[in-house]
């Protein structure tokens, strides 16, 4: 797709431009990115639910041409408006969660649960907007790529894929396995996005994870039970081998081997070293440097491999600041440049990129 407009990627760009500096509608994109403001599961840290936000002002100091992928805003990227009705849900989330929290520590469980049930309800909206949403975009032959808010925000995106991708797998970067069966009581928890795509998402045939490196004992035998539909490369395993001579690249090849021939990337930004993500919700040290995520990303395009869609999700910004602060965007910059890479490999998969 030519750019059809006088959109210059050389040029500096308004605070009022669209993701990546360039104002397009998404009918005209190749690319549509769904974004998600919503932490309201958050166990630990919030601030997810304005990552989109910051990554959307992050995106206009980011050079376009990339020596990887050519230029992948040529094929045209749009970024939907912010929906209200996933704020509000997340308000009311946030809310009802720490009340069941307060609730739990109280003794008070008949309490706990119908705060727990308000926080599902809410989920539910959001799941409910998203996979919506998603799938409208898809059946318009749109790439779509989904930016949490937090990991359990992203769910109907995934599940929105496997509908549309039967059979596709799963590459799931993150420090942890988000394996636990309803976490502190809500169902649609962070730290359990993973097991609902096991027991809600039939279609999607296998789960490969990397990355991992903090979970509990009841998820490791989840994994261990899961007859191969999950398969974790344990970062603790991963870096034992390194520091024997092993080479990254030979690892990642491991791992896009695990994966079928249509991939979904889903990219906890926490399964990154965490000076690369400080203010994600519940940062883990080792990790990936930014060099291996994104060697990995790439193994899976020249694989021969089709990445069908992604979701982006824990990018948090500074807390000191508020959600127009641009005093420290940190992890909203990797983040963009991650997010600008899985767009440009996921097209390089395709074949669309100019």
């Amino acid at each position: 797709m030519s750019a059809g407009d006088d959109f210059d990627p050389a040029a500096a760009v308004p605070s009022d431009a669209g993701i990546f500096g360039r104002n397009i509608s998404p009918e005209q994109a190749a690319v549509v990115l769904v974004p998600v403001p919503f932490d309201g599961t958050a166990s630990y840290r919030p601030g997810a639910a304005d990552g989109p936000r910051a990554m959307l002002r992050a995106s206009h100091q980011i050079d376009l041409f990339d020596l990887e992928t050519g230029s992948p805003w040529e094929a045209g990227i749009a970024m939907l408006e912010e929906s209200e009705v996933v704020r509000a849900a997340c308000r009311t989330a946030r809310e009802a969660a720490g009340r069941a929290r307060q609730a739990s520590e109280d003794g008070a469980d008949a309490e706990q649960e119908v705060h727990q049930e308000s926080v599902d309800e809410a989920c539910r909206r959001v799941n409910d907007y998203v996979g919506n949403t998603v799938d409208e975009w898809l059946a318009r032959g749109k790439l779509v790529g989904t930016l949490g808010g937090d990991h359990g925000s992203v769910f109907a995106a995934i599940a929105a894929h496997a509908g549309r991708y039967p059979g596709m797998g799963i590459l799931h970067i993150d420090a942890h396995a988000d394996l636990r069966p309803a976490y502190e009581g809500f169902t649609w928890s962070h730290a359990s996005v993973m097991h609902n795509v096991l027991q809600r998402a039939a279609d999607v045939s296998r789960i490969v994870q990397v990355g991992v490196r903090d979970f509990s004992e009841q998820e490791y035998r989840v994994i261990e039970g899961s007859g191969g539909r999950v398969r974790t490369h344990f970062w603790p395993d991963l870096g034992r081998e390194r520091l024997r001579g092993t080479p990254f690249s030979e690892q990642a090849a491991r791992v896009v081997a695990d994966l079928p021939d249509d991939v979904y990337v889903s990219f906890d930004i926490d399964g990154l070293s965490p000076e690369l993500c400080p203010h994600t919700g519940t940062p883990v040290p080792g990790g990936l440097s930014f060099d291996e995520a994104v060697h990995l990303i790439r193994e899976v395009a020249e694989s021969g491999r089709r990445i069908v869609g992604f979701d982006l999700v824990e990018v948090a910004p500074n807390p000191s600041g508020d959600a127009g602060d641009e005093s420290d965007e940190w992890d909203a910059n990797v983040g963009m440049r991650i997010l600008y890479k899985l767009i440009g490999w996921a097209l390089r998969s395709q074949s669309t990129v100019p």
